[in-house]
């Protein structure tokens, strides 16, 4: 124990915020940014805009090209993927895989005449997504440093709400004419506490969302290590087949998807084939989730020879895969209305704001008094901070600049974007190390908002059916570039008051205070 009980909450507030304030920022960062995941996509694909949707009596035929393409070109594949054309999405997204260490294959077809479709190769709003929980490193580590990072978010967040005095009183104080640290403070203490429930839910929910994964030993006590049996109870998927090592001729898909269409009043998402070609082929239809806030997807299996029924999963949920079925919706909120989905969005934001100040404020708690000697470490913590902070928004307008530059038809052009996205982030880490800090902070605040004012130029001159360009241009277009103008004007507003404030020596702390709670320890002085 650190003094009292809430001088030790500080503390652990304090250390628990800042050991994992950076790979939790991104994590707010690329999160918030998913919840408009299909709209990145659509806007990082504008050759879709060009491509007639189908009506839905035309979708068996539609399926039906797609499965005589994967016959021809990836016959030995293990499992195939089909995704079905949508208003989103109007094109088969095809997905293989065929076997361990070779690699999977992917490929847009014009569902109308089973041609390969001209797509620009990216990885969309799926890069943030997947990033968000995977930090684009192998799934199993990637996911448990995540869960680590939620868990101590948990850990901030309660030990923050014991910690303030003056809980409701700092929701109604935002000091932003005052020194600026006492802007920072109160900008985390009003980002804290406005969205705390909405901090509570996601945080928890994230956490439980992948819980079998960090703590599989109930599902392998009770199903005995069989954990493909567990997803089928849970809905998840349908019971896999294996497979008869027999040759059998499929059955046509086209009456599999009207049949499927027929017995599910819900829009077909993707067909999946598994064992394709095999006596005990499995044709899987795969449908959107209905309204609601629990994430379930109803699913059919039929059998790939003989066409017919095998099972369903997902039409009625039993209350323990309905509970997890709901938090799991909560957390990302496909049930959404778009202003529901704008709310969720600006308290990602708040979240974002909230981390990002309180990692700084941390640093600007340890400046230290004329001829005292710096912190330990303070000098890593400071460039972390402007990498972290600067180095994330920077990164991702890159990765959109990215997208509309590189030529369409350029090999491993999905890679290059994403290559593109690390080369900005790990740049701007390495200069705020050369820089001086106070430049390097209004640097890179300066940075972002140029890029992000350079995302809706490269977006307006690339795009012949932009609004702006051609009347009637898809509304899309306009208010992603209205978004990043926004967030240019932000970062600009930032790099102004960074460069406009100088920067005074704190007083001296008392023990056990805690820099990101200063109702509790000494107050900075004011700049």
């Amino acid at each position: 124990m650190m003094g009292s009980f809430r001088q030790s909450m500080a503390w652990l507030h304090t250390w628990s915020g800042l050991v994992v304030g950076w790979v939790l920022l991104a994590i707010f960062v690329t999160g918030t940014a998913s919840y408009y995941r299909a709209d990145i996509s659509r806007w990082m694909r504008p050759e879709l805009s060009q491509i007639k949707p189908l009506t839905g009596v035309e979708l068996g035929a539609a399926a039906e090209r797609a499965t005589a393409y994967l016959t021809i070109h990836a016959p030995k594949a293990r499992s195939w993927f089909i995704g079905m054309p949508g208003p989103d999405k109007p094109v088969l997204d095809l997905f293989w895989r065929t076997g361990p260490g070779e690699p999977p294959g992917h490929m847009h077809l014009d569902p109308a005449t089973g041609r390969e479709a001209r797509v620009r190769d990216t990885e969309g709003g799926d890069f943030l997504y997947r990033f968000h929980f995977e930090l684009h490193m192998a799934p199993l580590w990637g996911r448990w440093i995540v869960g680590i990072c939620a868990i101590v978010m948990l850990v901030a967040l309660i030990s923050g709400i014991v910690t303030h005095r003056r809980f409701f009183a700092d929701l109604f104080t935002f000091r932003r004419d005052k020194a600026l640290r006492r802007s920072v403070l109160d900008a985390h203490n009003v980002g804290g506490v406005l969205a705390l429930p909405f901090h509570l839910m996601i945080t928890y929910t994230g956490v439980v969302a992948l819980a079998t994964f960090y703590m599989p030993w109930g599902v392998t006590a009770a199903y005995r290590g069989n954990a493909p049996a567990f997803f089928a109870d849970a809905a998840w998927i349908t019971t896999p087949r294996r497979p008869a090592n027999r040759p059998a001729i499929g059955t046509p898909v086209a009456p599999v998807v009207e049949r499927a269409v027929a017995l599910v009043a819900e829009p077909l998402q993707r067909l999946t084939v598994v064992n394709p070609g095999d006596a005990n082929a499995t044709v899987v239809a795969v449908f959107e989730e209905p309204r609601g806030i629990a994430r379930r997807q109803p699913q059919l299996a039929f059998d790939g020879v003989s066409g017919a029924v095998l099972e369903a999963r997902g039409l009625d949920l039993k209350p323990a895969a309905r509970t997890f079925a709901v938090l799991t919706g909560l957390h990302e909120a496909q049930f959404a209305a778009p202003a529901l989905r704008l709310l969720f969005f600006l308290c990602g934001v708040m979240g974002s704001v909230t981390i990002a100040t309180g990692i700084i404020l941390w640093s600007l708690a340890r400046l230290p008094r004329a001829g005292e000697r710096p912190f330990p470490g303070l000098r890593l913590v400071q460039a972390l901070n402007v990498g972290a902070v600067a180095g994330l928004p920077a990164a991702v307008a890159v990765y959109f600049i990215a997208n509309r530059l590189l030529p369409v038809d350029l090999d491993g052009r999905a890679e290059w974007e994403i290559r593109a996205f690390f080369g900005t982030w790990i740049a701007v880490l390495l200069l705020s190390f050369v820089r001086p800090h106070r430049r390097a902070w209004s640097e890179g605040f300066a940075a972002v908002a140029l890029l992000s004012c350079a995302v809706a130029t490269a977006d307006i001159l690339t795009l012949p059916q932009h609004p702006l360009r051609r009347l009637g241009g898809d509304p899309l277009y306009l208010w992603f570039d209205v978004a990043m103008l926004a967030l240019a004007v932000l970062f600009a507003v930032a790099a102004r008051k960074v460069v406009r404030y100088k920067v005074s020596a704190p007083r001296r702390r008392k023990t056990g205070g805690s820099p990101t709670a200063f109702p509790v320890a000494a107050r900075p002085h004011g700049l």
